[in-house]
């Protein structure tokens, strides 16, 4: 794989390809996942034991059961009795991670700089390590039942510092290397990203966030590594903030590249006028009630002068328009507005089959308990295996989905074949009737494979619905299309990124091929139209967004919306990185630190 571009000592740049250390990560997750179980399995079987089936299950008098003290006690405990197990599970959780955390911190310590992917190093693998370790925790917390527990998981494991008061809705990717401060809000799908992968073979500019109080992320905000919001800056929806920059705080910022929002431009975001924003200064004087000021400016006839912006512009009513023209006109197929609630009716036959075969498992567990002798020796076993059993329930259950929903998924290609295309979004039109189909009967599969405690193996879902692809690729958190998707070898799909293969536009459903090759990286919160085509070793940035059957060179960055040609892909050489101020723009150049061993900084030069 020959790249033009020489590193400072003018050798052409190495390139080695990551091996990834398999046996250390299935050690960490079996430590975290076994070791949560095992106290909260002991407090439940203990109670099951000794309080609830003696005096509940085996109560012969059904009328006594809420007589008597202790079986009425058995009743009413066992909600809190799972509740208190499901907390001392996540706890335990956290404690394990928080051991090998520290563990890896005194290995090699985390700190500023950059991380080369085409140079082997301690410092790459314990990075690595870190970010694996910590993925089943925060999956535990934000799909389990107390999602808002998940600033607390951060902050005792030691990998963020999140303040008092602080909200962190759904977001993307705030796990490592993060300070918030107090009273913050991280919106939904947010991302504030600490790392950030520049290429298969690329560096990976690894820096502290640092986010000051009362700091707001709307929703769908990128901020880079190394970036520094101070006090009150409020990043309005979709503002994306680029590596190594700072805003001053106190105002309001938007758009890609992030930049500071002024009065006017406020006012003609928020539809509001200048009285508005006076009156809205003015909050802690006493101001009449939001329906006085309303009837006030009915009164007073001066509505329009609130919005005297629409006064030249056509106001949307019912009167001058129909039903269509406020329809919303487009989606994707992750949220079809058009599928029928019968296509819904597939699942029953898949879950029931499914249950019928968690049914046989635990009938054939319960039969080897009884089989045991000796109450001792059975306690102890049924102890030892709770949290096997829990992971067999799930293993089988998900994969048993997997295995029907293939065989339905069979069956509906045999009756109409898939194909690219541009087919008549409507009902009536096969094309699109299966292709809803499809993408119902595939997503119920893949979402379980999502939530599985494992989620990072849903390859196996996409390879087995047809996305050629193997286990060098790695969905992070993305969404991904489940049919006419090509992927080559060591493929990174960034977190909160979207692979489409097909979408509605209007009144029509496109169906195109899209093919990834070796070595592509999409980033972040970044969207893959159908039909593109990435070249061997290429880039696509972060927030950015590629068109209809465009095709990306090999060797080259792409970044925008649409994506264009930005620079060629370079690696070691480069170290230098821009310091920006969002607010007067004023921008340095800085030498980065290498982050790797010193003897391989002599050998390359670094």
């Amino acid at each position: 794989m020959n790249n033009p571009y020489k590193a400072k000592n003018g050798i052409e740049e190495e390139k080695h390809e990551i091996n990834i250390q398999i046996h250390l990560y299935f050690v960490f997750f079996v430590a975290i996942y076994l070791g949560s179980y095992v106290i909260p399995g002991i407090v439940f079987i203990l109670y099951l034991i000794l309080f609830f089936i003696p005096f509940f299950l085996e109560e012969s008098n059904f009328i006594f059961i809420f007589i008597n003290l202790k079986s009425l006690l058995a009743l009413v405990l066992m909600p809190l009795v799972i509740i208190s197990c499901y907390l001392l599970h996540l706890f335990f959780i956290s404690l394990i991670t928080r051991w090998i955390w520290r563990w890896t911190e005194r290995k090699c310590p985390t700190q500023n700089g950059i991380i080369l992917r085409n140079i082997p190093s301690d410092v790459l693998n314990y990075y690595h390590i870190r970010s694996f370790i910590i993925r089943y925790g925060k999956n535990a917390f934000t799909k389990g039942i107390f999602p808002w527990l998940l600033k607390c998981f951060y902050n005792f494991i030691g990998s963020c510092k999140i303040g008092k008061g602080t909200t962190i809705e759904e977001e993307i990717a705030a796990d490592k290397f993060v300070n918030i401060g107090k009273n913050c809000y991280i919106g939904v799908n947010s991302a504030i990203v600490s790392h950030m992968v520049e290429g298969i073979f690329g560096r990976i500019p690894y820096f502290e966030i640092n986010v000051g109080d009362n700091v707001t992320c709307s929703a769908f905000n990128c901020v880079a590594p190394g970036c520094t919001l101070n006090d009150n800056s409020y990043l309005l929806p979709l503002g994306s903030i680029a590596k190594n920059q700072t805003t001053k705080g106190n105002n309001h910022y938007f758009g890609i590249p992030m930049r500071k929002i002024f009065r006017k431009k406020i006012m003609e975001y928020l539809k509001i006028s200048e009285e508005d924003l006076d009156k809205n200064k003015a909050l802690k004087k006493k101001q009449p009630m939001r329906r006085e000021v309303i009837k006030e400016k009915q009164d007073n006839k001066e509505i329009t002068k609130s919005i005297p912006e629409l006064k030249d512009n056509k106001i949307i009513t019912s009167e001058n328009t129909d039903k269509t023209d406020l329809e919303l006109d487009f989606t994707t197929s992750s949220a079809i507005s058009r599928v029928n609630i019968k296509v819904l009716a597939i699942y029953l036959p898949i879950f029931w089959l499914s249950g019928m075969l968690v049914g046989i498992y635990l009938y054939e567990h319960m039969r080897i308990v009884n089989s045991i002798e000796g109450d001792l020796g059975r306690l102890i076993y049924i102890i030892l295996s709770v949290p096997l059993v829990v992971f067999s329930i799930f293993f089988i259950f998900v994969f048993s989905c997997i295995f029907f929903s293939k065989l339905f998924l069979i069956l509906i290609n045999l009756i109409h074949k898939p194909r690219e295309g541009v087919f008549k979004a409507e009902i009536g039109n096969k094309d699109f009737e299966f292709w809803c189909l499809r993408t119902e009967l595939k997503k119920l599969a893949v979402w379980l494979m999502r939530n599985y405690p494992v989620p990072w193996i849903d390859v196996i879902a996409f390879r087995w619905f047809g996305v050629r692809m193997d286990f060098s690729s790695h969905l992070h958190d993305s969404w991904c299309d489940v049919e006419f998707i090509k992927m080559g070898r060591k493929i990174m799909i960034g977190q909160g990124a979207v692979v489409m293969s097909s979408m509605v536009v209007g009144k029509y459903l496109i169906i195109n091929e899209v093919i990834l090759n070796d070595y592509t990286v999409i980033g972040g919160m970044a969207c893959i139209s159908p039909g593109t085509i990435t070249g061997r070793d290429s880039l696509l940035g972060a927030v950015s967004s590629t068109v209809f059957n465009q095709v990306l060179d090999s060797g080259w960055v792409y970044f925008g919306i649409p994506c264009i040609k930005l620079k060629p892909q370079k690696f070691t050489g480069e170290t230098k990185m821009t310091k920006r101020s969002v607010d007067d723009e004023h921008s340095i150049s800085v030498e980065q630190y290498v982050n790797i061993e010193e003897d391989k900084k002599k050998k390359y030069n670094l």
